[in-house]
């Protein structure tokens, strides 16, 4: 059993025993930045997001028209309504940031994709090869100038395709790709041991706004997980144990050929020599975080042959009587504007307008459906996760916990009555009133399972997969013009005990709460001020 294991167990019972260090403050006042920083790397604009398509049938089948690959405004857009600054958060909300946004060092960006605590600690950067619109290089994208960063000029798709290793299929045959990489203090300076637990989300989370985003344009984003990732690290010019490489995603390119034979010309161990300049005085090291990051590092050697996850499938849904649920209408917001629109509502829910029976059956079937998508995954293979729903207040059905079956598209109760008690007791937090949400939804993984099946990296599977639903969850009830919110501060074990899941290796990682906001809420247009 490796170090995966244990870290799992301790995220899971951090309610009751807390995770070291437990007298751990974080210094605000030395937080990093929330990118990473070249000062002497040359920046080069992107071009401006394409037109929205707004909403209704015909914008939609504007928005999904098909493209025979990527461009550079489509990648521009993508990367805009993802990572992207698109408003900044001026909002009256019960969070505990709420008196530090009005000033500008501080300000809060909202962008198309959630992050835990709103670090955005993912770096991406484009390794551009020939056939593309710039020079072939590397490149770090900017997501406050919204711009491109060169690091390195040179074709190095073949180095990132060496470090993927044999069994990469078509990703192999890529000559565009994108890195993702986590600097662990963007996120660690806050939360120290559990931040590995929260950036694997944030991964997942990206990959897939994009594969929402680029699915409106018939595109594949495919993120492969097993690769050199020592050996990326160094041609990102980053310390493995500062940087983790957490996914490789290949493009398909329109009007791109195959890869070049014959090497580019560069060595093989050729490295950026920009540096990012860290902004916090003093850097902290933790133990855990360290320990973690070293057994789940990427080796191309260890990628798990096909339908090794179906060990570790979702268990059938549980419990008597199943409800009916009515089919997911259409939303009346394309995928775009709904990741432009998406928020946290941070105690903004009011509990006096129910959610709709189809807006909350959308919400169930959309996550259930939802999938990290890595090579791992066979494509026709069962889902890791399952879905429980607490129901306070949906139209036509009764408060209580409930099971979701996807395939019959039915709730099965698993406890009756209101839950919102269980619910505020078991979280941590004082900024959301979880009774007023009209349901909270809770996926779950067999975490261990999971280990058990592909090894320790699978522990960046698993946080992924829940980050990808999670994602999908906010784009689902923006799109619906529903609140939503997302939580890691509850009590694991005790949502284990309510939905009956003890026993079975079933872990409840987040919780996601959705309904309607308050009418009128205050807030401040900074951008007509």
């Amino acid at each position: 059993m490796g170090y995966a294991h244990v870290y799992a167990h301790e995220i899971m019972h951090r309610g009751r025993v807390p995770m070291e260090p437990v007298d751990f403050v974080p210094d605000w006042a030395d937080r990093p930045r929330k990118a990473k920083f070249h000062p002497e790397a040359e920046t080069l604009p992107l071009p401006a997001a394409l037109p929205d398509a707004g909403a209704g049938a015909e914008a939609d089948a504007v928005a999904r028209r098909p493209a025979a690959g990527f461009t550079l405004p489509l990648l521009s857009g993508m990367l805009r309504d993802s990572y992207g600054l698109t408003g900044r958060r001026l909002a009256v909300q019960a969070n505990t940031d709420l008196a530090a946004l009005p000033h500008y060092t501080q300000a809060n960006w909202s962008r198309g994709t959630a992050s835990g605590g709103g670090l955005y600690p993912v770096g991406i950067h484009w390794a551009a090869g020939p056939g593309g619109p710039l020079t072939p290089g590397l490149y770090h994208y900017a997501p406050h100038q919204h711009g491109l960063r060169r690091l390195l000029t040179g074709d190095v798709t073949g180095q990132v395709r060496d470090a993927l290793g044999p069994g990469a299929g078509a990703a192999a045959e890529a000559t565009q790709y994108l890195v993702l990489s986590v600097k662990y203090w963007q996120n660690a300076f806050k939360y120290n041991s559990f931040s590995f637990h929260a950036v694997s989300m944030d991964v997942g989370a990206l990959v897939q706004t994009w594969r929402l985003w680029a699915a409106q344009y018939g595109l594949r984003i495919d993120p492969v997980l097993w690769f050199d990732e020592e050996r990326l690290a160094r041609l990102l010019g980053v310390t493995p144990e500062e940087e983790g490489v957490f996914a490789v995603v290949p493009l398909t390119w329109e009007g791109a050929g195959a890869p070049p034979g014959g090497g580019s010309g560069l060595p093989a161990d050729v490295a950026v020599r920009h540096r990012d300049v860290e902004r916090s005085r003093r850097v902290l090291v933790f133990e855990t975080l360290l320990r973690v990051h070293e057994a789940t590092a990427g080796r191309a050697a260890d990628r798990p042959e096909p339908g090794a996850l179906d060990a570790a499938a979702a268990l059938p849904p549980r419990g008597p009587d199943p409800l009916p649920l009515p089919p997911p209408p259409a939303p009346p917001a394309g995928t775009g504007r709904a990741l432009r629109e998406r928020r946290s509502s941070f105690g903004r829910f009011e509990a006096t307008r129910p959610v709709a029976a189809e807006e909350f059956a959308a919400a169930l079937a959309d996550c259930a459906a939802t999938r990290y998508g890595t090579e791992a995954e066979r494509p026709d293979g069962p889902p890791l996760t399952s879905l429980y729903a607490f129901v306070n207040h949906v139209e036509g059905i009764a408060p209580g916990a409930y099971a979701y079956d996807p395939a019959a598209h039915t709730l099965r109760p698993v406890k009756p009555g209101p839950p919102g008690p269980f619910l505020q007791r078991t979280y941590f937090l004082s900024n959301y009133n979880l009774e007023q949400a009209g349901a909270v939804l809770v996926p779950t993984v067999r975490t261990t399972a999971v280990l058990d099946s592909v090894g320790d990296r699978g522990y960046r599977l698993v946080g992924g997969t829940i980050g990808a639903v999670a994602e999908t969850f906010y784009t689902t009830a923006a799109a619906f013009g529903l609140g939503a919110g997302v939580a890691l501060g509850f009590d694991n074990i005790a949502y284990i005990e309510e939905l009956g899941l003890t026993g079975t290796d079933e872990a409840p990682l987040l919780i996601m709460l959705l309904g309607h906001e308050r009418p009128r809420p205050a807030d401040f247009r900074h951008e007509i001020a």
